[in-house]
């Protein structure tokens, strides 16, 4: 044999390892991605139960609460003016107090 076709023999072999490791590289890839994947999984359940755990509220839940109490607010601040203004008319119709 030549050396020609010992380098060609010897390139072969090394394709071969080259296809190898680019398996076993794929391979790895593979595994870090579900690697990955359980660990945002994991992470995203801890996140939840410690909310739970400490009782906080979506975002959802508090803007809706915080409507809730503005129009409250609101509907009392409409009733003490009401309130006021029926004060007055009293006041009004009963005239100054009487005098003993």
């Amino acid at each position: 044999m030549g050396p020609l076709r010992e380098r060609l023999q010897a390139l072969k072999g090394e394709g071969s390892r080259l296809d190898d490791m680019a398996g076993v590289a794929g391979g790895a890839f593979s595994v870090l991605a579900g690697l990955k994947a359980e660990a945002e999984a994991l992470a995203k359940s801890r996140a939840d139960a410690f909310a739970q755990k400490m009782e906080l509220v979506r975002r959802e839940e508090f803007d809706a609460a915080m409507e809730l109490a503005r129009r409250a607010r609101e509907a009392a601040e409409a009733l003490e003016e009401r309130v006021a203004k029926l004060e007055a008319r009293l006041t009004a119709l009963e005239g100054p107090p009487a005098k003993d």
